[in-house]
């Protein structure tokens, strides 16, 4: 059996659903745009793993498969400490501060000026090897024609966790001091899998539990088959601050950018198309 979990957000688990449709539109139902993830060897081809199967458990190798029904957002919506009822709420995806770009910026704003903010982070697995072999595979058990090259592949996929944690943390650390000095918010949000394997991986040693004047909080969450899908579910919340952070690596660094000039980099951005819509399909 094949080790693909989810096509194009389908639980692959369920025959009754039409992979031949998904497979032709190459939709993504999380952005309801085209598949980011193309073959190297064929762009205009879209891979359409959402997840899979490793180790006994169902992975999540793609960040939008996160945005399921904007709940990691909702979750998010207590530290807008200074959210008021009648405040419209903006999504702004991929900002750049000092330190790197942040995914999606969570904006309380009235009559478009920003009334407060939050910075939100994706992180799922990075992949080692490849499953392309493991999604022909799948798709031929569907009855659905590939190549038959591919299901000879003896070609695979692992899982770099440390890779994939270093690499984030680090981030992290870079954007923490600018959340910081600006008394706002960070929040990652990733897979129980993997923040079970950062705690083993880095020192976490006095990283427990939820403070809401900590600047960094982590959001990791389930994701487990019901109601004859897969779904994600918040499970565990912690929150620290830079040092906490620089602690768990060893690391220093100084990257601040002053209120006023994120301000004007996100108002801009207060349209129409970037604003919350909540119990939209996912």
């Amino acid at each position: 059996m094949s080790k693909i979990s989810e096509f194009f957000g389908l639980y692959c688990k369920d025959t009754a659903l039409d992979f031949k449709q998904a497979m032709d539109t190459q939709i993504c139902p999380y952005t309801q745009r085209i598949c980011t993830k193309m073959r190297k060897s064929d762009p205009e081809i879209k891979i359409g793993t959402c997840s899979v199967k490793y180790q006994y458990q169902d992975i999540i190798i793609c960040p939008f498969r996160l945005l399921e029904h904007n709940q990691i957002f909702i979750d998010c919506l207590h530290l807008l400490t200074m959210h008021e009822p009648g405040n419209e709420l903006y999504l702004v995806p991929e900002v750049q501060i000092p330190g790197g770009h942040v995914d999606y910026f969570l904006v309380s704003a009235k009559n478009k000026k920003v009334m407060d903010f939050i910075g939100i982070e994706l992180q799922t697995m990075d992949t080692t090897g490849t499953v392309w072999p493991e999604r022909q595979k799948f798709l031929s058990e569907q009855g659905i024609e590939v190549n038959p090259e591919d299901l000879n592949s003896k070609r695979s996929f692992g899982m770099n966790w440390k890779m994939t944690l270093k690499t984030i943390l680090v981030q992290m650390h870079h954007k923490s001091e600018t959340f910081e000095h600006l008394n706002k918010h960070l929040i990652l949000i990733i897979q129980e899998p993997l923040y079970e394997h950062m705690k083993g991986i880095f020192n976490f040693e006095g990283i427990d539990g939820v403070r809401l004047g900590d600047p960094i909080h982590i959001h990791s969450y389930n994701f487990e088959e019901s109601k004859n899908k897969l779904s994600l579910s918040l499970h565990t919340r912690i929150s620290t601050d830079s040092v906490g952070i620089a602690k768990s690596l060893g690391l220093n660094a100084e990257s601040k950018v002053e209120l006023q000039d994120l301000i004007r980099i996100l108002e801009p951005k207060l349209i129409e198309t970037n604003r919350l819509r909540i119990g939209i399909p996912g």
